[in-house]
């Protein structure tokens, strides 16, 4: 109890205070939480862009430069968003066509290694390139020129159809419409059948066996009879690799012409090739 008439004296203690959250250290954290979530959403929307859109900025990021240069100074799709309405046609079909020639690249060097593997790549002459068309799978006779079908026959043999069914594993993948050729040598035929309804014969037997395999029917575009119109070997009229059949996917924004020499009528044939 105080005394009475004592001076009273009032002690004020003051705390010693703290920057905010022990000074601004903790906005750092925040901002580096902040970008990663950013990078995370970002990656997240890369995974879930189709194909085409992945290769626009892939090409940006590789050569931001050239690849402006090349969509009218800056408008490319990256910069444009990811709506596919907002890309000119052009933009569209150069997307388009640099993922279908990866897809062919694979799908060649995947035939490649499936014929090396299985021992029918040493039979008669098989090409497998991508050209400025599209995939072209070429399997020309070899040795005496009976090993797919025999001479003057559109009957196959069974070393044709597991080439085919090989080839049909692959492309059955892809959207590619196909053109099927029959070719043959220059020998020809004597009478009313000829060497284009022979080539158009061994055409229609390799559809058939494509389809057997899981090609879809509704992928053939066109199966033509060449006769002896495009020779492999032009030296040679009559060389065995002359006789083959082609599969050609083209580009889906190519066209895939006949050359004039090849459409023109055939004269009167003698013998069969």
């Amino acid at each position: 109890m105080a005394t009475p008439g004592a001076k009273i004296i009032i002690v004020k203690r003051r705390k010693k205070g703290h920057a905010a959250h022990h000074g601004g250290s903790w906005k750092v954290a925040y901002a580096d939480f902040v970008t990663a979530m950013m990078a995370f959403f970002m990656v997240m929307w890369i995974l879930g862009m189709d194909e085409n859109l992945k290769k626009s900025v892939e090409g940006y990021f590789s050569n931001p430069v050239g690849f402006k240069k090349g969509y009218s100074g800056g408008r490319n799709p990256v910069s444009r968003g990811s709506s596919p309405t907002s890309m000119t046609t052009a933009q569209l079909r150069l997307v388009s066509h640099i993922s279908q020639e990866e897809r062919f690249k694979r799908a060649g060097a995947n035939i490649k290694s499936k014929l090396a593997e299985s021992g029918l790549g040493s039979i008669g002459h098989i090409d497998v390139v991508t050209t400025a068309a599209g995939l072209r799978i070429e399997l020309a006779e070899g040795g005496e020129g009976e090993t797919f079908f025999p001479v003057a026959s559109a009957e196959m043999k069974p070393l044709m159809q597991q080439l085919l069914a090989l080839v049909a594993s692959e492309l059955s993948p892809l959207d590619n419409s196909l053109i099927i050729e029959g070719h043959t040598d220059g020998r020809a035929y004597s009478g009313s059948y000829s060497n284009w309804e022979l080539s158009a014969d061994r055409a229609n037997a390799a559809r058939r066996v494509l389809e057997q395999y899981g090609i879809t029917p509704s992928r053939v575009r066109e199966v033509r009879g060449m006769a002896d119109r495009d020779p492999r070997m032009d030296a040679d009229a009559n060389d065995p690799s002359n006789r083959r059949i082609t599969i050609v996917l083209p580009f889906s924004d190519a066209v895939y012409e006949v050359r004039p020499s090849q459409a023109q009528p055939m004269p009167a044939p003698s013998r069969g090739g």
